[in-house]
């Protein structure tokens, strides 16, 4: 053979080469997968993408609505349908829908408030309004953007590993829009914006909410793309029957599913393979369900195996799908916010605590982030981290909506064995003189009428200002030693008396904290104090007679740490608060008043052995030094109780203000069982030493004088804990029931 021939037989080779494989190119079909939105039952597409990457199946386009966008979304990123699965088995839905943050992401100003308030509502003008949403939808907006990272700097989402795109509403047109360009995370969370769960999501100038209003099974757009396959599944709802329409609410969400259900009857016969999970039994809110409905997912991909299996037929081999890797630390070299018109840059740093180009975990990034966003001031916090070109290195942009609304009614309502029935009313008022302050009135309606009132300034770790005001009273049998001098002869014979005590304190002091859970407060205080009692009265007595009533005056010191994740049922943190307070000077029935100073402090620190089981430790004591002759301020113990004034501390095994002193020690021992979520089973041991100088004697080194024990049950309620325990005391035999319904206040 020549060497004319040869060249001539290898050109000929190489060119039907070249034609049978762009022959096979031509040939592969493209493959689209469309997901439609349905709240927690979108749980079964990742069951769905299980099966699809268990087959090696290529997706060339995925398009969705709603939480058929989130996953579809996350798909198309790069993670795979395993992966998703872990993911998602990891959130806690409560959290992440309620937008609830993390205890310690809140000021103490904050913590109080979230453990004391059952329902906040708007109050502008005078008027009571509704919120826009029961969420802002920050965590979501914080989860999607973490998963998102690998892709962030993808702005055409077309150019994503899968290309993608889902569909919004814009509220003011009703227009149905698809969202295939801008910031992933932000496109996504406007998709799933649920009108009344979630506020809308502007973008662009455009108020959008969930594409599910318009558009909930993006097929048509799909096909569009010049999909020649597509794979359909559809999480809808259908529409229920008579017997399934018993309340309110059912029929009303048929009347708005009238027109998804009547179009998906077109639209499912415009996809190819048409998966349609069997989740009747669960709702749009069954995230707790998650594991099961993934399984259905599974299960309905798998009656359709074969077409699936064939459209793998159809397409070359592909490389397993192993997911991505998270960001789990970077460096923040530069901040640029927006938006921002009454609040500072320092004051949004602070919250922040970011520092200048030093490396943190993401999960401290994502902490400071809900710090800011935890003070109610802001409406939505949207933000991007910018590659600066080094390695883990970014620059935050961030955009900020301040919210419009500054004043606030908030309810709550209370029951307990001291303080009775209340009923609390608040109004909470923002940037009442400056722009960083917050003014707040409590009225409590009840058995024991009382109030709060509180100033603050806040000026984050450097000098704050405050102002306290209350008025607090209760009528209970007490131990007659509160109340009477040890020398009194009113003593003899007495063993308690039915006293009414009032106490009305104001507070000026001002506030630095050292870190985030750590702050020393300072300041002065005028008291006044008054016991009466009807109990040793003769018949003939008219009135009661006054044990006392007089004004202090004081100077305080308080330093408090407390990072416990939940303030009523603690699984993980410490907690200490350590006061001072130095009485200068009295006026009024205390004639004999000496100067004198209190100190006492109070420690507790909470671990758990599993996700059911948590313990918590408490250590109190304290102790008076100097004048004798004041004992209404006096340390007293017995109970059940969180917000005792005073010096007032609870103790099972005794009822209200059974055992009194001039100083004592006290350890509690908590074990608290999670029986179902927000259920616990409650078990508690404490001990207690209480008399007059046990730490000048050394007595409370000596074995405990008092002890007592408690079983009950707690459940965590929207209005607060609903609380019952027995109590009992081996020292004396007695037993009691403490009850209590709602948040302490």
């Amino acid at each position: 053979m020549t060497l004319k021939n040869s060249l001539l037989i290898i050109l000929i080779t190489v060119c039907f080469s070249i034609q049978a494989q762009n022959t096979e190119v031509q040939s592969k079909p493209k493959v689209g997968l469309v997901l439609s939105g349905g709240g927690a039952k979108g749980f079964a597409h990742i069951g769905v993408l299980k099966v699809i990457d268990s087959l090696g199946i290529k997706i060339d386009y995925v398009a969705g609505t709603s939480m058929g966008a989130i996953i579809g979304s996350l798909y198309a990123s790069g993670y795979s349908g395993k992966q998703l699965e872990d993911i998602f088995r990891e959130q806690d839905f409560d959290v992440l829908i309620n937008d609830k943050f993390p205890r310690a992401s809140k000021s103490f100003y904050e913590r109080e408030n979230a453990q004391k308030y059952a329902v906040t509502l708007p109050f502008d003008k005078f008027k009571i309004s509704l919120p826009s949403a029961l969420s802002r939808g920050q965590n979501v907006y914080n989860l999607l953007y973490h998963l998102m990272l690998p892709v962030n700097d993808i702005r055409d989402f077309s150019e994503l590993p899968i290309p993608f795109f889902c569909i919004a509403t814009n509220i003011e047109t009703g227009e149905s829009l698809i969202m295939d360009k801008g910031r992933l995370a932000e496109a996504v969370t406007a998709s799933g914006a649920l009108p009344s769960l979630f506020q809308p999501v502007v973008i662009d100038g455009d108020i959008l909410i969930d594409g599910g209003v318009t558009n909930n099974f993006p097929v048509e757009e799909l096909r569009a793309k010049g999909m020649d396959v597509i794979i359909g599944v559809d999480v809808q709802d259908g529409l229920k029957d008579r017997e399934s329409l018993k309340s309110a609410p059912d029929i009303l969400m048929q009347i708005s599913n009238f027109r998804t259900i009547n179009s998906m009857k077109n639209k499912s016969s415009l996809v190819d393979i048409y998966i349609k999970p069997d989740i009747t039994d669960y709702s749009v809110i069954s995230f707790d369900e998650g594991k099961d409905i993934i399984t259905h997912g599974e299960e309905a991909a798998r009656t359709q195996i074969s077409e699936l299996t064939a459209i793998k037929l159809t397409q070359p081999k592909t490389k397993e799908n192993t997911g991505l890797n998270l960001l789990d630390s970077l460096r923040i070299k530069n901040v640029s916010l927006t938006g921002n018109k009454r609040y500072t840059r320092a004051f949004m740093i602070g919250k922040l605590k970011l520092k200048d180009d030093e490396k943190i975990s993401y999960s401290d990034f994502r902490q400071g982030i809900n710090n800011l966003v935890a003070t109610n001031n802001f409406d939505a916090l949207r933000y991007s981290l910018e590659p600066t070109g080094k390695a883990s290195e970014f620059n935050l942009i961030g955009d900020i909506k301040e919210s419009e609304i500054t004043t606030f009614l908030r309810l709550g309502i209370h029951y307990d064995e001291l303080y009775k029935s209340a009923l609390l009313a608040n109004l909470t008022k923002k940037k009442l003189l400056f722009n960083n302050d917050i003014a707040s009135l409590d009225i409590i309606l009840g058995d024991n009428t009382r109030y709060n009132f509180d100033y603050f300034i806040d000026k984050g770790f450097y000098i704050s200002l405050g102002l306290k005001s209350r008025y607090n009273q209760f009528n209970k049998n007490v131990n007659p030693r509160l109340a009477l001098d040890e020398d009194s002869p009113l003593l003899d014979g007495l063993n308690k008396i039915d006293a009414k005590l009032s106490d009305f304190t104001n507070q000026v002091y001002i506030q630095t904290l050292f870190r985030k859970d750590f702050a020393l407060q300072l300041g002065v205080e005028h008291k006044r104090l008054k016991i009466t009692s009807e109990t040793i009265l003769d018949d003939d007595d008219e009135n009661s007679i006054v044990f006392e009533n007089t004004d202090y005056f004081s100077v305080f010191a308080d330093l408090k740490f407390d990072n416990y994740d939940n303030f009523h049922f603690p699984k993980n943190g410490f907690y200490f608060n350590g006061n001072f307070h130095l009485y200068l000077d009295a006026s009024g029935f205390n004639e004999d008043f000496l100067n004198f100073s209190i100190a006492k402090a109070d420690m507790g620190y909470a671990f758990s052995f599993s996700d059911k089981l948590s313990f918590k430790t408490e250590a109190h004591g304290g102790f008076k030094i100097g004048d004798d002759n004041t004992s209404a301020l006096g340390f007293a113990i017995g109970g059940y109780g969180v917000n005792f004034i005073n010096n007032f501390y609870s103790f099972y095994g005794y009822d209200y203000l059974s055992l009194t002193g001039d100083s004592f020690v006290k350890t509690t021992f908590t074990l608290d069982f999670e029986l179902y979520k927000n259920h616990h089973i409650i078990a508690a041991a404490n001990y207690a030493n209480i008399n007059d100088d046990i730490f000048e004697t050394g007595d409370f080194f000596d074995a405990s004088r008092y002890s007592g024990y408690a079983l009950g049950y707690s459940l965590e309620t929207f209005l607060g804990p609903l609380e019952g325990k027995y109590t009992y005391s081996p020292d004396t035999g007695d037993s009691h029931w403490f009850f209590n319904l709602g948040f302490w206040f």
